[in-house]
Formats: structure tokens, sequence, C-alpha cells
């Protein structure tokens, strides 16, 4: 079997824990003893063990002499660092393994090479760079995080065959089925944080919650300049941690935290703050400015395009990309999905992997 193969199976792993690591990346291990797999494992959730003690851990007492002749792959570099978990690189050290081959070097400060330095140092045989584009799509949000200095950011809107984002007088009017509509519910659980505008909180009172797939709740954000939206909408309620992003007070109160801010460079501050609160992702669902503001400014990533069979002769128009590679598409039920990532992003889709 080819390495590749081993290394396709530890990314398959990684994602296993989507949305559950933050802010960790997510990670996968196999150990490999001549062509047969004697164990693996993932980072199940931010706090507890990594891939690699998972791996170590899976290994059948009767094949755990075969440690020392076996090959690890793992999806990210092992870390050096003590934070919620001993060392992975002095795991594999001390339980002897013969070699690690691994996809791709930790940007995170406290790692970036150090792990592969310790096992070097103890003669483990290393080898980097397997499937390396692949595992930088499925950590992008991990690796933009620690490059850019920000959170990866995700656009997201539906429109009509038209190109319209919402009736001209701003109603609610559902251009998606339910299919889609579940899949951005999924979507919202994998993702650190979530952003609408004004206007969209204010006409359709969203509640920016994942409601119909079970998964962590996001981060809401809201950016309310003057501090317009009734208390009764839902962004205020209970479900979930929320920013109302103001020009006039810092505040909490219980979940809801009104955070001040210069309007005059709203976004990148924003993201200065989200970056300083270990926020690794954000998805804007709208409305149609907050977007065309994001993209203006550059700051975007990933875009996720849905196209509904609902019909409107006017409306207010949907957002235009800008610098837009194409990089998957599909059908739900009827629905068009169409997803771009930024061309100035280094992390791009590779045919075949999840989104």
């Amino acid at each position: 079997m080819s390495p590749e193969i081993y290394m396709r199976r530890c990314l398959d792993l990684a994602q296993l824990a989507k949305g559950h690591t933050t802010p960790n990346p997510m990670v996968g291990a196999v150990l490999v003893h001549n062509e047969r797999i004697i164990g693996e494992g993932w980072h199940t959730e931010y706090g507890k063990a990594h891939a690699e003690v998972h791996c170590l851990e899976s290994v059948a007492n009767e094949d755990r002499y075969l440690i020392p002749q076996s090959t690890m792959y793992v999806s990210l570099e092992p870390c050096a660092h003590y934070g919620k978990t001993p060392p992975c690189a002095l795991r594999l050290v001390y339980e002897k393994v013969k070699e690690v081959i691994i996809a791709n070097i930790d940007p995170f400060e406290k790692v970036g090479g150090k792990g592969i330095d310790i096992l070097k140092q103890n003669d483990v045989e290393v080898k980097t760079g397997l499937l390396e584009k692949e595992g930088a799509w499925v950590n992008r949000r991990f690796f933009s995080f620690h490059t850019k200095n920000r959170p990866y950011i995700i656009l997201k809107w539906a429109q009509t065959k038209q190109g319209f984002f919402a009736p001209p007088d701003r109603s609610r009017f559902q251009i998606t089925n339910a299919a889609s509509q579940a899949l951005v519910h999924k979507w919202r659980t994998e993702e650190s944080a979530i952003m609408v505008g004004t206007n969209t909180a204010m006409y359709d009172n969203p509640q920016l919650t994942a409601r119909t797939y079970t998964g962590n709740q996001p981060l809401r954000i809201v950016l309310d300049t003057e501090l317009k939206i009734p208390a009764s909408h839902h962004v205020f309620n209970a479900d979930a941690e929320t920013w109302i992003i103001n020009q006039h007070k810092e505040e909490r109160d219980g979940n809801i935290h009104f955070v001040r801010m210069d309007l005059a460079n709203v976004l990148p501050q924003l993201l200065s703050r989200l970056q300083h609160h270990n926020i690794l992702s954000l998805i804007v669902e709208g409305g149609a400015s907050l977007l065309q503001s994001f993209i203006l400014l550059g700051l975007w990533d990933e875009a996720r395009v849905f196209t509904g069979q609902a019909s409107l002769p006017h409306g207010i128009s949907a957002p235009i990309l800008n610098n837009s590679v194409p990089a998957y598409a599909t059908e739900l039920d009827g629905d068009m999905l169409n997803v771009f990532t930024n061309k100035n992003n280094p992390y791009t889709y590779i045919k075949g992997m999840q989104l």
C-alpha cells in the first residue's frame, strides 16, 4: 500500500472532530507495521488527548511489541510543548516509534519544527510534506489563524436565479430549500463564530444557532452601530454567547457582550479582537452590504453561495466576489451550491476533499 493511503486515512480521521477541537487543529494518526495498521486515533476534543496518544493507546496488547518497528503517519507535526496535554513528540520518543511521516509542519510558534527536532534528536526518522496541500486544506482555519493573525473567514449567502439577495423591502424571503438549510446548520457547528449586520438582524430576526444539527453553538456577532435592534429579538436570547458591536458602550449582561469599537475601521478591529479570543473561524451570513464590505477589503477566504429555485423580479442584489476561484459545486434537491476560494489564500480546495 502506498504511503498516501495511510495519510489520507489520517486526514479522514482528523475531520471526525470538526467543530470540537478549536482553537486546536484537527489531527489524525495511523500506526503501521509491515503494511498493517496496528493503531489509529484522532484529536477528539479540545483539552483532551491528541491524535498520537489515542493512536498509541489503541494498539492491542498483543501488538505493542511492534511499536518500535512501526511507522506513524500523522497529519500535523507532533506538538513539542506542555499545554492542556504533555508533548506528543516526547510520547513518540518514549514509545520508541521507528519513523514518523508528517503532512504539515505546525505553524503555531510554540511548535513550528520543534516537535520534529525532538524526534530527530532522539534518532526517530522523520519525513514531511506527504499530502501537504490536502493537510493544509483540512486545517485551513488553524493555518490562517496562525499565519494571517485573524480567523478564517467564510462568506455565505443565498441568491435567486436573477441574482437577488432579498426583496426590495428587506422582508424575510426564503430562497433555499430544507436540504440547504440543514446543511447551513451543520456548518454553523463547525465554525467558531457567526456574524450578521443590523438589517439582517432587524428584518430577518435570525437565531444564528444550529437547531437542526447536534454540535457546538458558534459565538454570535451582530453589527448594530446605533443599538437599534429590539431586546425582544432572537439574538438577545440565552441560546448562545453574543457580541453586539456598537459605538456607544462596552459592557456585559449575562451572555450578551456589548463591544464598543471605532466604526471607521470596524472589521479589522473585530478580526483582531476575535484573534485575541482564539476564535479560529468566522462565517458571515449577511446582509449584502456587510458581505460586500468583507469582499472589498479582501477579508475573506471562502465563499459558499446557494442559488435557489425561488424567484424575485426585483430586489437587493447579491454580493459580487472578486479574486475568486471556483472550488466546488453540488446540487441539493434543486438548489445549487457553488463554493469559491480567494485566489490570494494559499490554502486552496483539493478535489474530493470535504468542505
